[in-house]
């Protein structure tokens, strides 16, 4: 019984065989039939990226458009090159690794060797009189004992740090530019509009992945990013910077935004690193970047206007200390308590002292630390004079101050 199961399983499976072989292979040669009738239409319309040559008929010649011909060729080409091509092609070589070189003691040398601290970006934006200068993040070059530059070609370059800014990020370098054929043509920021290209080039994860390329578009303009200096977490600055969704990674910083036309709109600065967040990169615009460029190259450092305070925002002290201790009326909402003066300093100068609450500059409300700077860097110079509002023992005070210069 069991071998008659067996052998009725393989006539049956035999005829099952039989019923689908036949519509298989019609199906087949079906197939080919209508591939070869579309193939010489395919050919025409450009659809097929290679080299096909048509078969002969029975006559020895081929139907083409002009009517019958000999044995012919189509060659399909693909022009890769695009606007975008050309532009990275421009721009790249004058987009160069930064390397921070910092010196590692041990216990029986009094000094040792210098080994690779970080890896950042940067941009050629000048060459004079044989010297090339390159603008970078004050953060990749921070702590450096010497500074190499990777320009595009691999060729390593000692750098001379020239000067550095930690609060528009920026520093500028300058080497030998006897192997500097490429410097990057300057933009502007003023005028973008979100939405539009933007391309960025530098050297993601170090300099393996030199000279890497992203595309995307500018997604925000004039975004102001707060930054904490000394780690203290409160806001000491803010940036107003670029938004792109291009791809901006470590050691991308320092290195170059540029737009459809391949001219330099922003220096790479940083990104939201957070797993929830993904295509949010700045770039410090090239209009505000570039007379700090400027005077970092002139002076060696960007001078900024100062008056001498160590001051916090009210919002910092709680509520009931506004009456108990620094006796503020209630009409003040407000402003930014004096906690220590220096010595010698414009506000010692003027006068002032700790715990007095200023409210005004020159008749500008000011409610924190980040206002403060807002105002004396962007609208005073050094030696000039500002007018300061403040309250002293619940009592409304005004003060002229000459401001001094910071070192």
């Amino acid at each position: 019984m069991g071998y008659y199961d067996d052998h009725s399983n393989a006539t049956q499976q035999h005829k099952q065989r039989r019923r689908w072989v036949m519509p298989t292979i019609v199906g087949v040669i079906l197939g080919a039939v209508i591939v070869l009738l579309a193939l010489p239409a395919l050919v025409q319309t450009e659809l097929l990226p290679y080299d096909i040559t048509i078969p002969e008929d029975e006559s020895g010649l081929v139907q083409d458009d002009q009517g019958l011909t000999g044995n012919t060729t189509k060659n399909v080409e693909l022009d890769v090159n695009t606007q975008i091509t050309d532009v990275v092609e421009k721009v790249t070589p004058s987009v160069v690794g930064v390397v921070n070189l910092q010196s590692q003691q041990n216990f029986w040398e009094e000094s040792g060797d210098s080994q690779q601290a970080g890896v950042g970006s940067g941009v050629i934006y000048k060459k004079e009189d044989g010297t090339a200068y390159v603008v970078t993040n004050n953060h990749v070059i921070e702590g450096a004992n010497e500074i190499e530059v990777v320009l595009a070609d691999e060729t390593r370059i000692k750098a001379q740090l020239v000067g550095s800014d930690i609060f528009t990020d920026l520093a500028v370098l300058k080497m030998s530019g006897e192997q500097v054929d490429s410097v990057a043509e300057i933009g502007s920021s003023e005028n973008l509009k979100v939405g539009e290209p933007a391309i960025a080039i530098g050297n993601p994860l170090g300099l393996r992945f030199s000279g890497s390329v992203t595309q995307g578009i500018i997604s925000g303009k004039q975004r102001a990013i707060p930054q904490d200096f000394n780690g203290d977490g409160l806001e000491d600055w803010q940036a107003e910077v670029i938004q792109t969704d291009a791809a901006i990674n470590p050691g991308n910083s320092g290195g170059a935004l540029i737009n459809i036309d391949g001219q330099l709109i922003g220096i790479n600065s940083m990104k939201i690193a957070q797993s929830a967040v993904e295509g949010i990169g700045f770039a410090i615009p090239i209009d505000s970047a570039m007379p700090i460029i400027n005077e970092l190259e002139q002076y060696g450092q960007v001078n900024r206007p100062y008056i001498g305070i160590e001051a916090y925002g009210l919002n910092e002290v709680p509520t009931s200390e506004w009456e108990n201790t620094l006796n503020l009326p209630e009409e003040v909402e407000g402003g930014l308590y004096i906690r220590s003066i220096r010595q010698m300093s414009p506000a010692a100068k003027a006068g002032m002292k700790p715990l007095d609450v200023i409210t005004q500059l020159d008749g500008q409300k000011v409610e924190d630390i980040i206002d403060l700077r807002k105002y004396l860097y962007n609208e005073k110079n050094p030696g000039d004079e500002m007018e300061i509002t403040y309250y002293r023992d619940g009592e409304k005070n005004t003060v002229t101050v000459t401001l001094g210069s910071q070192e």
